[in-house]
This record gives structure tokens, sequence and C-alpha cells, in this order.
């Protein structure tokens, strides 16, 4: 008889203070996504003939994959390790091949973890496609400003939503309530809904976190808002703000979507119709934006 981990401790009340959600977040098993370990199961059958970059996609394709990795290289992290690691192909080229096989093995997984609340895994999921988009686009948009290291700009975004992952993850009531709260009440800002029923800020909670979890810092400044006068701070925001505009309930009519727009237009030195194209959306998407934020052809 194989010894079965332990299951995963799910929170049906809030916390008492946000020292005690970070204390339970650095201790929690993060789970992946199935498809994460099956790719990576696939890849291993052929390890001698695969490389980074391989492995690197099927880490970014999983935010919380992308994480595990980030803590794995801290926690791993060699006295001559001067510099932080700010990207996952450098982090799986510092691993190695058959170290990270080794060492990422019998991962738990997402969909086990959350069988019993299948409401809340169809919310992560939808969370998860939604951080992807953002990165895809931050990245994109990197390379169009020329930036130093999109890839870096690209992980800021991806990760930059993790408290509302976790909070999926292992308090799927309280998701549930919040998403039940701002459905019923849509005008409300999220961060006070969130607030009323978590009792912490997500804002404050991912600050605690990165912190104690010791990401590197350039990663956090990338994801605080608070940054958002840089250029490459303000990229990350700007495609996490239009990622959640374009997937809530409005859609793409979502009335915060013009105001979007201009700014990563300012941002990019674009007009309309090229910054359209760089969205890399459905041709009637794109009518949509054209006839409803018509630009000036100023690039």
């Amino acid at each position: 008889m194989t010894n079965q981990p332990p299951a995963p401790v799910l929170l049906r009340q809030p916390l008492s203070a946000l020292d005690a959600w970070v204390d339970f977040f650095v201790q929690a098993e993060l789970p992946v996504l199935r498809h994460s370990v099956t790719a990576l199961s696939g890849l291993q059958k052929n390890a001698d003939t695969v490389n980074s970059n391989e492995v690197t996609e099927v880490v970014l394709h999983d935010p919380l994959f992308t994480l595990r990795t980030l803590r794995y290289i801290e926690a791993h992290r060699s006295l001559r390790q001067l510099t932080d690691i700010t990207t996952i192909d450098r982090a799986i080229m510092m691993i190695g091949i058959t170290p990270f096989f080794r060492d990422f093995q019998h991962l738990p997984i997402i969909e086990e973890q959350l069988a019993m609340h299948p409401q809340a895994l169809l919310g992560l999921l939808k969370a998860i496609n939604r951080a992807r988009r953002a990165a895809r686009w931050a990245g994109n948009w990197a390379s169009v400003r020329r930036d130093m290291d999109a890839n870096e700009i690209f992980l800021a975004a991806l990760l930059h939503d993790l408290p509302e992952l976790l909070i999926w993850l292992f308090a799927p009531t309280l998701a549930l309530k919040v998403n039940a709260a701002q459905t019923a009440q849509p005008d409300l800002r999220a961060a006070v809904v969130q607030a009323e029923i978590y009792g912490i800020s997500l804002y404050q909670l991912k600050r605690a976190l990165t912190k104690a979890w010791h990401l590197p810092e350039l990663l956090v400044q990338l994801m605080d808002q608070q940054h958002a006068d840089n250029p490459r701070v303000r990229t990350v925001k700007l495609a996490v703000d239009l990622a959640r505009h374009a997937t809530s309930a409005a859609g793409w009519q979502h009335p915060g979507i013009a105001a979007d727009l201009a700014a990563i237009g300012e941002l990019l030195h674009v007009n309309q119709e090229v910054l359209i194209r760089h969205l890399d959306v459905a041709p009637a998407i794109a009518a949509l934006l054209t006839a409803t934020n018509p630009g000036e052809s100023t690039a």
C-alpha cells in the first residue's frame, strides 16, 4: 500500500490577520494543473533530447508551477549566486534538466484538490486564463517598447494576481462568496468586497507573500502598482487591467476598456489601429474596438 499525501487544508472562514494568511500560504503545498503534470511526464520520457525551452513553456503555462519553480530556485540558492533569477528560462538553466525532472515529480494536482468544489475550480481556471492573457499582452508590449527583458515583464504579469489564485485554491467557499457579491453589485470595487469577506487586502497579502517567499526584488517591484510611474511596471499594470476588464461579465464592452486602450496607446506610442493589432483579438472584437474607440493615425 502506497502512502497518500495528506489532504490539503481548505479554509471555510477567513483567518484572523494578515500574518495568519501569510503563514498559511507559506506552509501550503502548492498544486499545479493536471496539464502541467502530463506535459512534464511526456517530456521526461525523452529527457535526453529535451531542451530547457520546452520545459520553460510547460512551467509558464501554469502560474502555480511558475511560483513553485521560483520558490525552488530561492530555496536552493548557493552562496556563489550573487544575482537574482528573474525569468523561468534562466531558472531552468540554473537547475538543470535532469535535476528538474527529479525534483518536480509527484506534484499535487489542482483539479484533484478542488474536485469537491467544481464552481471554485471553474473560477480558478478563469483566473489562470486571465493571467495568461495579461502575460502575453505584457510580454508583447514590452517587445514593442524594446524593453531590456520582455520575459521579466511577462513573468510579472503572470504572477500579478497570485493571492487571488491562492484563495480560489485554499479558500474556495470564501472565493465564491466574493464572486457572488461582485456579481450582485458590479459597481463595487473588487478591493472593497475582498477586504470585507477575506478581512485583508489582497494587495497587502501579495506584498507580504513576495517578501516571505524571498521573490526577486525586481519582480516584486514590477508587480507593485505603487511604482506605476515606471514604464515597465505600467506595462504590467495595464495588461492586468485590460485582461480583468475584457474577461468581466461585460466583456469587451466594459466601460473601463476605452481608458485602458488610451493609456496603452500612449505607453507604446502607437495609434488605435496598430494597438488593436497588437491585442491579437478575434476580428469581431477588433471591429468592435475600432467602432467604439476610433483612433487617430498618429504612428
